[in-house]
């Protein structure tokens, strides 16, 4: 004979049940250009913001030379995980890559997608209505890129960094993909490189930026 689920059990798996429904129900009424106009409207914020977070974060200056500078940064971003796509030590460009959420762990990503959801399903409802508030942000599928640049500057060498997402298979959800990350993770993952790259330098290089 069957036993009873439990009452929580069963209180638990009727809300499943009812946001599945209606998450079906939200999404049969959104057309696939709603989606374009709510993708687009999603990127033209978020680059904004991005180009704040550069404005602001994306250029270091280290009184290192910089042979010495591009080695402690290919290395730092290697201890991140990142894989190596492209690199010129004379021109002191570097370029890296690695599925997404990198160089943020799980629970980094997860804070950082929890800080700026609100304003992403904010953005998306004015096109989609509820169904907006059952959209997530999805890693899966996506490389993140880093573009990096070092060129000597009068007392040391500039460092300056770039993030951008390239997508590698198709989002499970049907949604166009984002071009660029949610602002609170490009501010995390920023400063975790900055960070993993002055500990590669020496003690003294000290930074003015």
């Amino acid at each position: 004979m069957a036993r009873a689920m439990p009452g929580s059990c069963v209180v638990y798996r009727c809300a499943q049940l009812c946001a599945m429904m209606l998450l079906a129900l939200a999404s049969g009424c959104v057309s696939e250009q709603q989606k374009i106009s709510a993708t687009r409207d999603v990127n033209a914020v978020f680059r904004t913001e991005y180009e704040r977070v550069l404005a602001e974060d994306g250029t270091h200056i280290y009184h290192v030379p910089r042979d010495e500078t591009f080695q402690a940064l290919r290395v730092a971003l290697g201890g991140l995980g990142m894989r190596l796509a492209e690199q010129s030590p004379d021109l002191g460009y570097l370029s890296v890559y690695a599925p997404a959420p990198h160089p943020l762990t799980r629970d980094e990503w997860l804070r950082a997608a929890q800080a700026d959801l609100p304003k992403f399903r904010g953005i998306l409802e004015q096109h989609l209505g509820l169904a907006a508030w059952f959209v997530s942000f999805e890693p899966q599928g996506l490389d993140v890129v880093i573009n990096a640049t070092t060129i000597q500057v009068r007392g040391g060498t500039a460092v300056s960094l770039t993030m951008r997402m390239r997508e590698v298979a198709p989002p499970k959800s049907g949604y166009p993909r984002r071009e660029y990350a949610p602002p609170t993770a490009v501010r995390m993952g920023l400063r975790k490189i900055w960070d993993a790259l002055e500990r590669e330098l020496p003690p003294a290089s000290g930074r003015r930026s």
